[in-house]
């Protein structure tokens, strides 16, 4: 009962995007890929996602620790229930791929995604 972990992403919420975005750009060696996602600018560098936006939106998303990458989504739901983590949303399918939301045990909160469609 395994699931091969892909990587990981921070998720750093930012009172202003456009000026920690160069600061990130620069520690992560690249360049940013942004979009918006239900009223929150996002922008992607590296390891790092970083989110800006209204703060009841952000209050939401301070709450998932770190956002995982998986090769199926279906697979780490399995995992995750077999370990006696609860799943709170999803598997539900996003511009990216997949993802689903999970509150491990001890009480954090991660995303698990793939890139399946």
């Amino acid at each position: 009962m395994r699931m091969e972990i892909l990587g990981t992403t921070l998720r750093v919420c930012v009172d202003d995007l456009e000026s920690a975005v160069p600061f990130y750009e620069r520690l992560a060696g690249g360049r940013a890929q942004r979009f918006e996602r239900g009223g929150v600018q996002v922008a992607a560098v590296g390891c790092f996602l970083l989110m800006s936006g209204p703060e009841a939106e952000l209050e939401v998303l301070r709450k998932v620790v770190a956002t995982i990458a998986v090769e199926d989504v279906d697979e780490a739901h399995r995992v995750l229930s077999e370990l006696g983590a609860r799943v709170v949303a999803g598997p539900v399918r996003t511009p990216a791929g997949r993802n689903l939301l999970a509150m491990h045990p001890d009480g954090t909160v991660y995303e698990y995604v793939d890139r399946r469609g």
